[in-house]
């Protein structure tokens, strides 16, 4: 039986990824200045990206323009609790609820399939 590994230990963060809906060169440009207003652009990925540590003001209103750019335009928006990158200086959740749980099980993808989450 496969077990969650304590998600007491796990602060975890919200990753935010939009993917642009094609439009026309209008639009398209607006969509992009919305998105570029709340999040970076990978290159490699063609997908925009944040992430939310708080539920403060600034989530809020990344959150409305990610639900205005989909409203308005499309754009396809999806949330995941991640374990936060070494790279990330901003405050995380430490909720050790189900958030936590999925992001220590996300930071193992890549295990072999059956083999257990490390402790």
């Amino acid at each position: 039986m496969t077990s969650i590994p304590p998600a007491t230990e796990t602060s975890w963060i919200l990753k935010i990824c939009a993917s642009a809906a094609p439009a026309n060169s209008g639009h398209f440009d607006q969509q992009v200045q919305l998105l570029r207003s709340v999040a970076a652009y990978d290159t490699e990925t063609s997908i925009w990206h944040t992430y939310i540590g708080t539920l403060d003001t600034r989530a809020l209103e990344t959150l409305q323009r990610l639900y205005e750019g989909a409203s308005k335009f499309g754009t396809t928006v999806t949330l995941q609790p991640v374990v936060p990158p070494s790279t990330w200086r901003g405050p995380t959740f430490h909720d050790g609820g189900v958030p936590a749980a999925v992001a220590a099980m996300g930071a193992q993808q890549g295990r072999p399939l059956g083999e257990l989450p490390k402790a």
